[in-house]
């Protein structure tokens, strides 16, 4: 169903990939139309959104019928783009909790070209989770690293603006996204394949369901290190990334303040209940430094993510300032460790992923994966 404020172009257009989706034969016998299953069927200047409620013990079944459904619907005139995506609802246990370690059975490797996938999390939103990834991964880029960039938060996509990324991403020819490139990044959002004022209204499992898509169904080619620009909290999608994929660990980003580091105490948690690898812990907003008469302000309190990062046992890894410049240069799509590499930002991040790179070494090493194009640096 499209949404209100839709043109008429686009109410047409929703019916006819209604129509053509219901017609979908089911690997059981019926038609998806008649089954029930078809649900969220969204449309906007052309580009096409659906769900297939389905078990969870039904997803390998159902992937053709999703995979015929993509190419059905981008076979309709006025289609520009569509995703269809699985989303299985499953109530929750009633005499367990679900078991979240995950130290009995492997973790899928759905990225084979990547060496290491890598999380940047936070407890809660507001942080600067998202300009600290954009940032690090830059410094790990001018280490000589083949870096790429996902942003897994489906409801708040700023990767787009952070890059000052334009239109929308590519198919390539065996179907898979080709990701968009920016200051040497690969990068994908889904802020690139939606308008930016569109709402994502979706379903826990329907998120789910697109970040494991873009994880695996993006090409990207052979990595050192994939970022994960993860979404805040520690719910379902967080659960989605750090059970779906070989995560070679988490890099955590707080503020000093008690209320953000409270948050940032159940990230470590969760992926430890994982077992996931803490790799360090990122002071954002450590101070304010005053534009004009250089002076610091502890405006969040001072050095709590250092003590906290102690006293948990984890890695700390640095503090970042707030500063007139990192806004603007993050506002502009012109992110300060790409816009000035040797000034004192571009230094505290390209420290950040020294700090990282050293971290990620007392690591047990990757699997190998194909020869990458080298800038200078050697593999973490």
């Amino acid at each position: 169903m499209s949404t209100p404020d839709n043109s008429p172009d686009d109410t047409a257009l929703a019916q006819r990939a209604r129509q053509v989706l219901a017609a979908l034969p089911l690997p059981d016998g019926g038609t998806l139309g008649a089954s029930g299953r078809l649900s969220g069927i969204s449309v906007q200047a052309g580009r096409v959104s659906a769900a297939i409620r389905i078990r969870p013990e039904e997803a390998a079944g159902f992937a053709p019928l999703r995979d015929r459904a993509d190419a059905d619907l981008r076979a309709v005139p006025g289609v520009a783009q569509a995703m269809v995506v699985l989303t299985a609802d499953t109530p929750a246990p009633q005499q367990q909790p679900p078991k979240l370690s995950q130290a009995t059975r492997p973790r899928p490797k759905v990225l084979p070209g990547v060496a290491r996938v890598i999380a940047v999390a936070s407890g809660k939103g507001g942080v600067g989770k998202s300009t600290t990834a954009v940032n690090l991964a830059l410094g790990l880029r001018a280490l000589g690293l083949t870096v790429g960039l996902l942003d897994a938060d489906i409801y708040g996509p700023s990767l787009p603006t952070l890059l000052g990324l334009r239109g929308k991403p590519r198919m390539g020819a065996d179907r898979r996204l080709l990701p968009m490139d920016a200051y040497g990044l690969k990068a994908m959002s889904m802020g690139l394949l939606v308008d930016e004022e569109t709402a994502m209204v979706w379903r826990g499992p329907m998120v789910m369901s697109a970040i494991t898509q873009m994880l695996a169904e993006v090409d990207w080619g052979t990595l050192d290190i994939l970022l994960v620009d993860m979404p805040p909290g520690t719910g379902d999608a967080q659960l989605a990334i750090a059970q779906g994929t070989d995560l070679a660990g988490a890099v955590i980003v707080s503020t000093p303040q008690d209320l953000s580091l409270i948050d940032a105490r159940r990230g470590i948690t969760m992926f430890r209940k994982v077992d996931v690898p803490i790799l360090g812990l990122v002071e954002n907003m450590s101070h304010f430094l005053c534009p004009t008469c250089g002076a610091e302000h502890a405006i969040f309190g001072q050095g709590g993510a250092r003590d906290e990062a102690a006293r948990l046992g984890v890695p700390f890894l640095g503090a970042v300032p707030l500063t007139m410049d990192l806004r603007a240069a993050s506002d502009a799509g012109q992110p300060v460790t790409a816009r000035n590499p040797d000034g004192p930002l571009g230094r505290i991040y390209l420290d950040l992923a020294r700090a990282l790179r050293a971290e990620l070494a007392r690591q047990p090493a990757p699997s190998p994966v194909s020869p990458v194009p080298r800038h200078g640096g050697s593999t973490p």
